[in-house]
């Protein structure tokens, strides 16, 4: 619980022994009408559409499933699904889903799985919020066409795929949303499913992942609860997705945390950060083959004279406690700290004090012994 706490502060998570998966409205004379949800996620997303729908009135059921937990950082740390651990607290059933080389194999949890040929229950919804991966058709056919929604953080069809927030971010979108979509078989498309609800949010200038990421949950999990109350009433209509201006939001890769100085301005570089810094470290390459991620970059509005002019290059400055590089159209980025690949994080006076002992610093800038080294170094792999 502490772990919810610090990573959402300005959250209310409800626990204790009343919250739990089944629910008892004696009074209610819609009961029959209250969902079974079996709810796929794994993420801080998930966690908050969840909250939404947990504190709402539409389900007497609710069955949650996610990711196991897995040895990282080389075997010495257990990283757990915040899911888990959200579900955990507020005393909801748990289901762990097995590798992703096993999953299309996998047996939902009762009372969602039949056999023989008996129909869906209208009453049983699956739902899946940032969940990372597919569902096979075989799993999906367990479920009625219109109980299986997804909740994606884009006005779809802008920006399908898994990373629709970092993308928006990265094109500095004005505007984004939250769409909860129809899923459909993987061979009718991923995000392609007709639209059950739409809300729209301006994007906040200079904002950051987390920041948008738990704005649109929210907004995602109240729009989920909106979609299951029409439900419950019939008044539920979807909407087919218009087949133009359709854009993608890849996984994000190493190429798009790499720099290149020469055609990436400052501004563009810390817009990079806040779109995936959290996701991967930017990086460069040194001319020793070794990596250096840039880590609290800013754009430096008034550079001192002796910061270098060529793009690409790099000098330590006294009064910032910053490395400053020169990027595209004479812009100048900050960088407070760094790692080089094999080290620890540092603060760039410390890196900056390590370069010079294998040759990179000479009188205060990174320089070289010949004309041949420059030019490498300006190469878009490395940094000045």
């Amino acid at each position: 619980m502490s772990w919810l706490l610090k990573c959402f502060p300005h959250k209310n998570y409800r626990v204790g022994h009343s919250c739990h998966s089944k629910r008892t409205f004696s009074t209610s004379p819609t009961w029959a009408n209250h969902f079974k949800i079996l709810f796929l996620g794994r993420d801080e997303f998930s966690c908050l559409v969840l909250q939404e729908l947990h504190r709402s009135d539409v389900w007497q059921e609710l069955h949650l499933a996610t990711n196991p937990d897995e040895k990282v950082d080389r075997g010495s740390r257990l990283s757990v699904s915040p899911l888990k651990l959200l579900g955990h607290s507020l005393g909801l059933p748990v289901h762990t889903i097995p590798p992703k080389s096993e999953f299309k194999d996998w047996k939902i949890p009762s009372p969602f799985s039949t056999s023989g040929d008996d129909p869906p229950s209208p009453q049983h919804v699956i739902i899946t919020a940032s969940f990372g991966r597919i569902l096979p058709l075989k799993m999906l056919k367990l479920f009625n066409p219109e109980r299986r929604l997804n909740v994606h953080p884009s006005l779809l069809p802008a920006y399908r795929g898994a990373a629709p927030i970092q993308h928006a971010i990265l094109n500095a979108e004005k505007e984004t949303g939250v769409c909860v979509i129809k899923m459909l078989k993987r061979s009718e498309g991923i995000d392609a499913g007709p639209i059950w609800g739409t809300r729209s949010l301006s994007t906040p200038e200079n904002t950051f992942f987390a920041e948008l990421r738990d704005r649109l949950a929210v907004e995602g999990g109240q729009l989920l609860v909106s979609v299951l109350r029409d439900m419950m009433t019939g008044k539920a209509v979807s909407t087919p997705q218009r087949e133009t201006n359709i854009s993608y939001a890849p996984t994000i890769s190493f190429k798009d945390a790499t720099l290149d100085f020469t055609t990436m301005t400052a501004a563009k570089i810390v817009q990079t950060y806040r779109a995936i810094g959290h996701q991967r470290p930017l990086t460069v390459y040194l001319p020793t083959i070794k990596t250096l991620q840039i880590h609290s970059p800013a754009v430096h509005t008034s550079p001192p004279p002796y910061t270098p002019t060529v793009p690409g290059k790099a000098c330590y400055s006294k009064p910032d406690k910053a490395i400053l590089i020169r990027c595209a159209d004479n812009s100048v980025l900050s960088v407070l700290k760094v790692k080089q690949e094999g080290r620890a994080l540092l603060d760039a006076r410390e890196w900056w004090s390590g370069a010079k002992s294998f040759g990179l610093v000479v009188n205060n800038e990174i320089n070289f012994d010949s004309q041949d080294d420059v030019d490498q170094w300006l190469q878009p792999e490395y940094i000045g």
